[in-house]
């Protein structure tokens, strides 16, 4: 299909950053819990597992678009269902954010970790539901929806670093 063969050398770049931050990550908790921090549950759920999330979405999303598929029913309908569970996950960790006890959320918070998801997932999903009539803007939505994903982790990371480096560190 050659509208998604146009896509290939961006889903390239930002899937491989994807892969690359998803390792990072690693990296990053690695070296968090080698220090004196809080180490519960509830605030990993809340704040460093949806940070893998969308970056494992990218990443799936990357090679989805990235195999070669002969039409766009099969991966309109794998966008939609990614894009239904990853609004699904938005609600739990806006449930889930509020409920841990080591960290008072702030405005920022919501929006990097509803608001800027939800707002990709929705994307997602629409593109999908909108590929058969609108294929090339529901390309440029599934680019798009990958990017914000894939900003808004790296913004988290920074984010729970900066927190452990100059506000925990004290």
């Amino acid at each position: 299909m050659t509208g998604l063969a146009e896509w290939e050398n961006f889903y390239v770049i930002v899937g491989s950053s994807a892969g690359a931050l998803i390792g990072l990550q690693f990296v990053v908790m690695t070296l968090v819990a080698e220090k004196e921090v809080a180490r519960s549950a509830s605030l990993g759920s809340a704040f460093a597992t949806p940070t893998i999330i969308h970056f494992s979405t990218v990443l799936l999303l990357s090679a989805l678009v990235s195999a070669p598929w002969h039409g766009i029913g099969t991966i309109a309908t794998l966008w939609g269902l990614i894009g239904l569970s990853g609004l699904i996950y938005i609600f739990n960790v806006a449930w889930r954010l509020p409920r841990q006890k080591e960290y008072k959320p702030v405005f920022e918070d919501w929006v990097f970790h509803v608001l800027l998801p939800l707002a990709a997932y929705v994307a997602l999903t629409v593109s999908a539901f909108t590929a058969h009539s609108h294929t090339r803007e529901s390309l440029f939505g599934i680019a798009a929806a990958s990017l914000l994903m894939l900003l808004v982790g790296i913004h988290n990371t920074w984010d729970a670093v900066a927190y452990h480096v100059f506000v925990r560190n004290r």
